[in-house]
């Protein structure tokens, strides 16, 4: 038995029992968290893709979330070997991964995503498309461009309604819609870029309509059985400090806005799975979801990474594996993504329940001494 609580085999096990959610059973608790590699050129995926998230899913990773592919509008991408979700070449190739993912007994979404503002004004591949905001203000809240028109709104809508038919189609075991880190969907739910007066724009609930009338799209489009999960967050890709809640009344309405509209899953994004949401309660984010909402909840956020610096160079400690088993037997969340860790170790799922920790790969030598 590992005597180190970062990772002990025997705490860990009941990560390894089957989930279900909807229709959809799951043969773990571990996620593979939704990171940006870029390597599909022209947006479309190859075999080096089904690859790579084929080698997750054969050690252990119950559910693949890919990194995020474009609806098909000219200003969702800021890079032309970002994946699509549209065109034959793409779906294709997306095919060819769902097939590789299913095969090693995986279960894989894609995630959806419009970058919105975040992307740089003339970005490949269409350089000449004006990037889009709720208000045309950029994160910081500077107005660099003209609001959306009601008729762009209606056009990403239905590109995103689009973009699920297209998984569904080809084999994907559900979707999740990028809703978080400053990404379109979340644009229209901050204050700083959402500055509108008309039905998309105001208080929370005005916020959320934008989000609400995608999932409703979407939902109608793939029907009851077809799992939607969002991905949401305080945090901003340029603010940390962010917080689109300052209350878990205002979390409770939020959620119950977008349960209502069709979403099954939350998977709750925060640097740190441990750190309190709000004062009075050591719940953190995905725990407060959880609670308030009673939907199935990924946590995420350095699960299975040593000790590291914040921004301002403080040392943070790493609670460990302990922490993390202690709250999802509480019942804090129901699955747990693995970001970095998984990325530099492929096979990091397997050697955390076989207790093979000197051989995981993409830390030193002497972070991995720590860990035994």
């Amino acid at each position: 038995m590992l005597s180190n609580p970062q990772y002990n085999i025997i705490s860990t096990e009941r990560l390894f029992q089957p989930y279900t959610v909807a229709k959809l059973t799951l043969s773990s608790r571990i996620v593979m968290s939704p990171m940006a590699r870029a390597f599909s050129p022209n947006g479309v995926p190859g075999p080096d893709v089904a690859a790579y998230y084929r080698r997750r899913a054969e050690h252990g990773v119950g559910l693949i979330i890919t990194e995020g592919a474009t609806i098909d509008h000219p200003s969702a991408s800021s890079e032309p070997r970002i994946p699509h979700m549209y065109g034959a070449a793409a779906l294709q190739g997306w095919s060819e991964v769902v097939k590789q993912v299913h095969d090693a007994g995986g279960k894989i979404f894609p995630q959806i995503l419009h970058m919105g503002i975040v992307r740089p004004s003339g970005s490949d591949p269409h350089p000449e498309a004006a990037s889009l905001s709720p208000s045309g203000m950029d994160m910081e809240g500077n107005q660099v461009g003209a609001p959306m028109t009601e008729a762009e709104i209606a056009m990403v809508i239905q590109a995103y309604a689009d973009a699920a038919v297209n998984a569904q189609r080809i084999g994907f075991d559900g979707i999740e819609l990028h809703g978080a880190h400053g990404f379109l969907i979340d644009q229209f739910f901050w204050k700083t870029t959402n500055r509108r007066t008309d039905r998309y724009g105001g208080d929370l609930r005005k916020r959320t309509q934008f989000a609400i009338e995608l999932v409703m799209a979407v939902r109608a489009a793939v029907g009851p059985d077809f799992p939607i999960a969002m991905r949401i967050s305080q945090w901003k890709m340029n603010d940390y400090q962010a917080r689109l809640f300052d209350t878990p009344e205002q979390l409770e309405q939020f959620l119950g806005l977008l349960i209502d509209a069709g979403v099954d899953i939350f998977h709750c994004s925060t640097r740190r799975f441990w750190e309190p949401e709000f004062e009075g309660s050591d719940l953190g984010f995905a725990g407060w979801v959880r609670k308030l909402s009673g939907q199935t909840t990924i946590t995420v956020g350095s699960v299975g990474m040593p000790d590291e610096s914040d921004t301002g160079g403080t040392k943070v400690e790493h609670p460990g594996m302990g922490e993390l088993m202690k709250r999802f037997d509480q019942q804090e969340f129901d699955l747990v993504a693995v970001g970095r860790a998984l990325l530099g170790d492929p096979a990091w799922a397997a050697k955390v329940r076989e207790g093979r920790i000197s051989e995981i790969q993409g830390f030193t030598p002497e972070v991995l001494a720590t860990l035994q």
